[in-house]
């Protein structure tokens, strides 16, 4: 996985917009103004994105590359290593949990819209 691959999918989601709201290193991914993914410019050999509580500690338990959110509320949050032992696949499936997360928080008039 590299960063332009991960940016790619992020944005080929719909409604999904991208921004630097904290500095010019962290690029965030968002759906309806709330973020469900980030990537650092600098060190973007990582990813944080965000999970299902349950799921979450599962996942960091049975890979290596997967673990809480360095500055994230890690009972919500991991960040996930590119290229060890999580597959560009379950990366992308990671991505869609998570914006899935986030997506089926929102008000029903904006996942209605």
């Amino acid at each position: 996985m590299n960063i332009e691959k991960f940016r790619e999918y992020c944005l080929s989601l719909p409604k999904v917009t991208e921004d630097f709201p904290f500095d010019e290193d962290l690029l965030v991914f968002r759906i309806h103004n709330k973020i469900f993914s980030a990537i650092s410019m600098e060190k973007n050999n990582m990813a944080v994105m965000k999970c299902d509580p349950e799921k979450a500690l599962d996942l960091r338990e049975h890979y290596s590359a997967i673990e809480g959110a360095f500055h994230w509320n890690k009972k919500y949050w991991n960040q996930v290593h590119f290229n060890q032992d999580v597959s560009d696949t379950m990366i992308f499936e990671l991505v869609s949990h998570s914006y899935n997360e986030v997506f089926n928080k929102l008000p029903k008039k904006l996942r209605d819209e």
